[in-house]
């Protein structure tokens, strides 16, 4: 594992998730691995569980670890090749990436989509900058069209809460929301379930489609009774439109999971990567609930973390002729 944006950076997903269960077991059992190494997590965007599940993970590795919330403590950072910086923006971000490749020996980074240009949030018009311009390691903590240590946390969750000889019905659906969301969550789920031995579902009313070029071939129901039947995990998740890209479309049904639409499951785990709107999304019963996983679910970020960190930490032993360029 060279770089981690994303399911196809994996090469077992099956392996993977193990050794993330076999680290939760003993999340201490390994923590000189990092030493005299440096990971830099940038966050150009806010950030409670992927920065503490990072830290974390990086400290229980033994790794030095550099935070910087780019967004209130660097200079304003341009993104645009080419652009005559005469406004209030003082660095480009490749001079910023060039440093951080001399300060660190991986760099993770949150950058969020801007849901302002379906063009640059669809051609992930940052990250595909630290792609290029760095000369470590890459990691996603989320991106403009996925969110991949989020999603491999998931596919942790429902490994270890399904027990049964049999392939677990996983919806995946749509819920309310105030304002714009990204996609990228749902987009990230919907690849990691497509690699998962499950029966996957999207359910979201009509005009709210994710990108097709994720969901691929996965069944995609716009009446969410239906999806939900015999649901054995249910996560729930808003997003934009992406045909009317960033837009919140009116919806005449109510969307909300409530007891009584759990109801209809096989009494489903409930699934949500947080933070989550209560009363809007889900109900507080639901919510506190038995058949919550959630904070189950936040907690596994810090192996889905370190997992990952391991990985590229054992790429980086090798023996190379040039680790960096």
């Amino acid at each position: 594992m060279k770089n981690f944006t994303s399911v196809y950076d994996i090469d077992n997903l099956q392996k993977i998730i193990a050794k993330a269960l076999k680290i939760k077991e003993n999340p201490l059992g390994n923590t000189t691995k990092g030493k005299g190494k440096t990971i830099g997590l940038v966050f150009l965007n806010s950030s409670l569980r992927t920065r503490l599940s990072s830290q974390t993970a990086a400290q229980n590795l033994g790794l030095n670890v550099l935070v910087l919330n780019a967004a209130q403590e660097a200079w304003n950072m341009e993104f645009a090749d080419g652009t005559v910086m005469k406004g209030d923006t003082v660095e480009h971000i490749k001079d910023a990436i060039e440093v951080l490749n001399q300060y660190c020996d991986i760099i993770a980074v949150r950058c969020f989509a801007g849901m302002k240009n379906k063009e640059d949030d669809v051609n992930e018009s940052i990250l595909s900058q630290f792609l290029k311009h760095a000369k470590v390691p890459v990691i996603s903590l989320e991106s403009a069209t996925r969110h991949p240590l989020q999603s491999l946390a998931d596919c942790i969750t429902i490994t270890e809460n399904w027990t049964e000889n049999r392939k677990p019905k996983v919806v995946l659906t749509w819920a309310p929301h105030i304002k714009p969301i990204a996609q990228a969550v749902g987009n990230s789920f919907t690849e990691w379930m497509q690699q998962m031995d499950v029966d996957f579902v999207i359910t979201n009313p009509k005009g709210y489609d994710l990108d097709k070029n994720f969901t691929k071939d996965t069944p995609v129901i716009h009446n969410q009774d239906e999806a939900l039947k015999n649901a054995d995990f249910v996560y729930v998740k808003n997003w934009s439109s992406f045909d009317d890209y960033a837009k919140v479309l009116e919806v005449e049904d109510d969307w909300m999971l409530t007891n009584e639409k759990l109801a209809l499951t096989n009494q489903a785990k409930v699934m949500h990567c947080l933070p989550v709107r209560r009363n809007l999304e889900l109900s507080d019963e639901v919510m506190d609930g038995d058949n919550s996983i959630i904070y189950q679910q936040a907690k596994n970020r810090i192996f889905s973390a370190q997992v990952v960190f391991s990985e590229i930490l054992d790429e980086l032993d090798k023996p190379q002729k040039s680790q960096k360029k």
